[in-house]
């Protein structure tokens, strides 16, 4: 449903054409992740949702992928207006926590 959205996320994280927030950064840390986490869930996993922001209409997309150790984690990614990847945030799937 979602695969050019996947695939043109999958080409900027792979020329490297994209930036983390602070948040993202915090929540990366929080749950002990890598940034290649993180990469390899954006590389393997598959757009499940895409949400919009009532004030200006703006597309995020959450990638559901595993780290390199197999965990389940999300990814919640939009892309700039400047065509840059921006990683929002990032937080473990709750079954990885063994809820």
């Amino acid at each position: 449903m979602f695969e050019d959205i996947r695939d043109k996320i999958r080409n900027l994280v792979r020329s490297l054409d994209y930036v983390m927030t602070i948040h993202g950064e915090e929540e990366m840390s929080n749950d002990d992740l890598s940034i290649f986490d993180v990469e390899h869930a954006l590389l393997n996993g598959e757009v499940v949702e895409r949400q919009r922001e009532e004030g200006t209409r703006e597309s995020k997309y959450l990638v559901a992928g595993t780290t390199a150790d197999n965990d389940e984690i999300i990814v919640v990614t939009k892309i700039s207006n400047t065509g840059k990847l921006i990683i929002i945030t990032v937080y473990r799937e709750a079954e990885s926590y063994g809820n």
